[in-house]
């Protein structure tokens, strides 16, 4: 977050006695260096829709890409409000990361270009994209680009202490 970072509120009900809150740079630091997202979007009936993906960290938000005709852009084209998740399958050790906010579409060629860059850069040259018309391209297909900036965000530890931490996010 550019500025001041959010304040750290710990959940006394879902930490133990020996708990301290997750500061928010390390929770953030957890978040872009993680490999693998889910992402839980919203059917237009409801339902929960929850996928795995990659992303990137870049300007206060995360970056994610999928095709224009997958299930979460026809969810996100109809309810932006999403969550991200990344963590650990671990109950003795970790730290998960949970980050609450809408998808909003990048289609600036410019910032798509930054964003391809840092795919190129975390996930390898697979995830090479050139950019054009407020898309990525890779191979035959194309992809759109959503940034989802927190509204809210937790964070739940474990370890020698278990913790839950808050964070919200003023966004005018």
């Amino acid at each position: 977050m550019t500025g001041q970072a959010p304040a750290a509120e710990l959940d006394r009900r879902y930490s133990t006695e020996n708990a301290a809150a997750t500061d928010w740079a390390e929770a953030r630091e957890r978040f872009a260096d993680a490999g693998v997202y889910w992402i839980s979007t919203v059917r237009p009936d409801g339902r929960p829709h929850v996928t795995p993906l990659n992303a990137v960290w870049l300007d206060d938000a995360a970056f994610f890409c999928t095709g224009p005709d997958e299930q979460k852009a026809a969810n996100i084209g109809l309810n932006a409000h999403c969550v991200l998740t990344t963590g650990c399958n671990h109950m003795e050790e970790g730290l998960d990361v949970v980050i609450e906010g809408d998808a909003v579409r990048a289609s600036d060629d410019g910032t798509l270009r930054r964003v391809a860059a840092e795919y190129e850069s975390k996930y390898g040259g697979f995830w090479h994209f050139t950019v054009k018309d407020g898309v990525f391209h890779h191979g035959p297909g194309i992809a759109v680009v959503y940034r989802v900036a927190p509204a809210r965000a937790f964070a739940f530890g474990r370890g020698e202490a278990y913790s839950q931490t808050l964070w919200r996010f003023d966004r005018g």
